[in-house]
């Protein structure tokens, strides 16, 4: 296939705007489809979690055979995300394309994440196609949605197209629009080979499978290729295309998107961003990608600390698949050897957990998550913080900062003063507030990650009824009243459960959290006492009543010494049982401090 014969594309838009069913009834229009994935819906959502949350997790890349005006085209789609955890995902699938469908809903209009999916398409030089979905609908509106699209976007309103991937109307035409103004590759098939990573899987059997987006050159079954960044060497085993599911073939020429399996068992070895060339080859590695900003981390423990190893094991072929998520070894005293783990959002934290659950089989404890932090010493040295356990003595700070980021709603009109009396109150700052509808309006706020990243999404949920919308971008580190609240459970510290808060909401938040607690850790057989502190000031108390058994129960009548002299030896037993006895805390009681109402 000659390079001015290829489109390189991805679809991109909010969640459930109708991505994968676009993708869908384009596999089924070239004649992609396999018969037995025929009645089925959402082929490129392949993973288990996909499926049963109905959102997509991964990109996932398709090689399709169209025939147009008499000539033969091949269209390689790479089907993205629409949830702003996974926007990571999304970047790295923009970059090796060179034009994108931009869908919005005919019914919903644009979103918080329609806005940020375009505007990151356009930084990057992109031919965006404005595509209407769902016309369908009976309460469809696709005149209006087309004026927001460019009122909102700059797109103009005549290029809509305006289609039902569900009834398969408009398909034809977005696949002429594909072929129309998407432009060709721009590499050089001459030129020594230059193939960007973007994204790998791990097999058990196979090793490391690596999608590859070729820029320059061409690749061979049998040629030993070289990563530039890993500096490691191999031979090529199999090359082939996704069609969706692999298809073998000779070779791979630029301008194309394929797969590479070159028996790399070292997962260290693949780094995913690296430029792939031939050995012997000088050339220059591609821009690749910035490093994923972590927005919340949580510790990782193994239940059992013989699966330590194991639980390593599963992480690095987790982050093999998954490039946004990072993890490092800690320690902790109530929990013993695990990881910090590094997150994109709680979406994908939970994603994370899950996954790692389902493919390992190993039993976890997960700890409350938290965003990161900076700190300032007193001599001007700046350290950053993802555990609170690692801060360092109040003496030595001079100041505390914390993360903000660039909030983008979209609301109904009409829940405009419940959305700016739940943003104000979480400390956001009104950046701006625009119209974009006579039903919808655009709010900007400067607000802390810590206080939107938790329970902000909900109530945002409960309050619009469901139609509002959020997106959210890191903008820096600012100075705040911040301070460690400390939990003791049974009078020793649980550094898994301390977090970071403002000093004024310290004492209500620590008195909430221990109510949770009270809720989540089961009975034992003495009383447990939970405790909040403040630089060593205790603040907040409650307790777990112990399990009683009725000692007296045996005793018909006779002296009351006998039945005091029971009680006095059951309260020493407890006694000692207290001195010497383990408070167990479940998984959920870490996760309690998520619930605790604001």
């Amino acid at each position: 296939m000659t390079q001015d014969r290829i489109r390189n594309f991805c679809i991109i838009a909010h969640v459930d705007h109708g991505k994968s069913t676009l993708a869908d009834r384009l596999l089924d229009r070239t004649g992609s489809m396999r018969r037995k994935d025929a009645g089925q819906e959402q082929v490129l959502d392949s993973m288990d979690l996909e499926r049963e949350r109905g959102i997509t997790i991964k990109a996932k890349a398709v090689a399709l055979n169209y025939h147009y005006e008499g000539q033969d085209w091949l269209l390689n789609l790479i089907d993205t995300p629409g949830h702003v955890d996974f926007a990571y995902e999304v970047a790295r699938s923009l970059r090796a394309c060179e034009g994108a469908l931009l869908l919005v809903d005919a019914s919903q209009g644009v979103e918080a994440q329609t806005i940020a999916n375009s505007q990151l398409a356009q930084e990057l030089g992109l031919e965006l196609i404005p595509v209407i979905n769902k016309i369908d609908l009976p309460h469809a509106r696709p005149t209006e949605v087309a004026e927001e699209i460019e009122h909102l976007l700059l797109l103009e309103k005549e290029r809509c197209r305006p289609i039902s991937a569900k009834q398969g109307i408009g398909i034809d035409e977005v696949l002429a629009a594909i072929i129309k103004e998407i432009p060709p590759p721009k590499g050089d098939p001459a030129k020594p080979l230059r193939a960007l990573l973007f994204d790998a899987e791990f097999d058990d059997y196979r090793g490391v499978i690596a999608h590859l987006r070729l820029v320059d050159g061409v690749i061979r079954k049998r040629d030993v290729i070289k990563m530039i960044e890993a500096k490691a060497e191999y031979e090529v085993l199999e090359l082939g295309r996704f069609r969706p599911h692999m298809e073998p073939c000779a070779e791979l020429k630029a301008g194309e998107v394929g797969y590479l399996i070159a028996n790399v068992k070292s997962l260290e070895d693949i780094k995913i961003g690296d430029t792939v060339t031939l050995r012997g080859a000088e050339v220059q590695a591609l821009p690749g990608y910035r490093e994923p900003q972590h927005m919340v981390y949580c510790g990782i423990y193994p239940t059992a600390n013989k699966d330590f190893e194991a639980l390593r094991k599963a992480l690095q072929k987790l982050q093999l698949n998954d490039a946004s998520f990072s993890f490092a070894p800690e320690t902790s005293d109530a929990l013993g050897f695990g990881f910090r783990c590094g997150f994109l959002g709680l979406l994908h934290m939970e994603i994370v957990q899950e996954r790692l659950e389902r493919h390992s089989g190993l039993d976890i404890v997960q700890t409350s998550p938290t965003v990161t932090y900076e700190v300032v010493k007193h001599d001007g040295s700046v350290m950053r913080l993802s555990n609170p356990a690692e801060l360092p003595d109040p003496t030595l700070i001079f100041e505390m900062r914390e993360p903000m980021v660039r909030l983008r709603m979209v609301v109904p009109a009409d829940t405009l003063g419940a959305m700016l009396k739940l943003s104000i109150d979480r400390h956001g700052k009104l950046q701006g507030q625009e119209h974009i509808s006579a039903t919808r309006v655009l709010l900007t706020f400067e607000i802390p990650l810590a206080e939107i990243i938790f329970d902000f999404f909900d109530k945002m949920k409960s309050i619009t009824r469901g139609y509002g919308t959020m997106d959210y971008e890191f903008i820096g580190y600012r100075e705040a009243p911040l301070i460690k609240l400390r939990i003791l459970v049974g009078g020793d510290e649980v550094d898994a459960l301390s977090i970071i808060v403002h000093r004024d909401e310290a004492e209500s938040r620590g008195r909430q959290m221990l109510v949770k607690l009270r809720e989540e850790i089961p009975r034992h057989m003495f009383e447990v006492a939970l405790q909040a502190a403040i630089n060593g000031k205790i603040v907040a108390r409650e307790s777990i009543k112990a399990l009683s058994k009725h000692v007296t129960a045996k005793c018909y009548g006779g002296d009351v010494t006998r039945k005091r002299k029971l009680l006095e030896k059951q309260k020493e037993g407890k006694k000692r049982m207290k001195m010497v006895g383990n408070v167990e805390i479940p998984q959920k009681a870490f996760l309690a401090v998520l619930q605790v109402e604001r």
